[in-house]
């Protein structure tokens, strides 16, 4: 009997021995159901077990129930997961995954705004942005930009150009607000700090004539040199003479190419028929840009001709100019 009673013992011993080094074996293997798209989503709410059913269900794991149970009990986050999407990346165990789902550590997306972009490229892009909840398209521009803060309802030039993260759940209007608070924290920042020989009234006119440079290079190094040559013509009362507001202007009408009766033609946005700046900004100005605009190059340039290789050449005079326009464009489309 004695022997009997001894042989049940080691065998309870063994099969708890065995199960807990199984367990443990669970606990730091790599999630089966993990690869590198695999994501997860808990809903707002989801009890532990229903968390545990749902990996189980969506295949994430074959453990059983009991073995998650006893490792949310060991870390002590049963109670106190958090809703949201979590990456299950290759070689993800059921601890380092418990642990994110107690820190919080949700899929982090990123949308991207490039420097230059008009309000209306940004409202495409947040469009397709798959994963972002919508509730911008339908809208008007002005009740977006009011929605935003902005009071006149004119949204062009006011988010800015960076990279912003979003997590599941999240909304096209919630990335638009935080591009708008930064670019507002942005040019209050540059403008405080401007050069005292910027000859500018107001944040508004920097953001405005920012945006005709970001559209007039891509190159860093020159934005100061073209910001120069327009607050130049601004100071003389010359007009500004710049494409791209040209271009804004026509909007759809744009067929690719400026031509001539472009240039003629009578728009709010045509800086050659009209003094001064435009009414508002005619892209996304980037900080870059900004800073230019707020510290430009000094000196007498008052023209400058793109050179066909992404660089302009610049001049002080018409006559000048003139030369530089004959060896670098030799004649305007008609």
């Amino acid at each position: 009997m004695r022997l009997l009673i001894l042989l049940v013992l080691l065998m309870i011993v063994g099969v708890a021995v065995a199960t807990w080094l199984d367990y443990r074996r669970f606990t730091e293997s790599p999630l089966p159901g993990a690869h590198a798209d695999a994501t997860i989503d808990i809903a707002r709410g989801a009890r532990y077990r229903d968390i545990v059913r749902q990996l189980r269900r969506e295949r994430v794991s074959r453990a059983a129930p009991l073995y998650w149970r006893l490792l949310g009990r060991e870390l002590g986050v049963a109670g106190r997961l958090h809703a949201g999407e979590y990456a299950l990346p290759p070689g993800i165990t059921p601890r380092e995954l418990l642990r994110r789902m107690a820190a919080g550590e949700v899929v982090q997306h990123r949308f991207t705004i490039v420097d230059g972009w008009t309000f209306r490229q940004l409202r495409l892009a947040l469009a397709a942005e798959a994963g972002l909840v919508q509730t911008l398209p339908g809208a008007s521009d002005e009740d977006i930009a009011r929605r935003v803060g902005i009071d006149d309802g004119k949204p062009e030039g006011w988010f800015l150009p960076e990279t912003y993260a979003w997590v599941k759940g999240e909304s096209d209007f919630d990335v638009l607000k935080r591009a708008r608070a930064s670019m507002q924290k942005t040019l209050d920042k540059l403008w405080a700090a401007r050069g005292a020989d910027v000859n500018l009234d107001a944040p508004y006119q920097a953001l405005t004539l920012a945006s005709i440079v970001e559209k007039e290079t891509a190159q860093p190094n020159e934005r100061p040199l073209i910001a120069g040559v327009f607050l130049r013509r601004l100071k003389f009362r010359m007009r500004l003479q710049t494409d791209p507001t040209v271009i804004y202007g026509l909007g759809d009408a744009y067929d690719g190419t400026i031509h001539r009766r472009d240039l003629d033609t009578d728009t709010p946005y045509n800086t050659y028929t009209r003094d001064g700046l435009p009414p508002t900004p005619i892209a996304l100005p980037g900080a870059v840009a900004i800073e230019a605009v707020l510290h430009p190059t000094a000196g007498d340039a008052l023209y400058f001709v793109a050179r066909g290789d992404g660089s302009h050449e610049f001049s002080p005079t018409l006559d000048a100019h003139n030369r530089a326009v004959q060896k670098y464009q030799l004649h305007r489309n008609p």
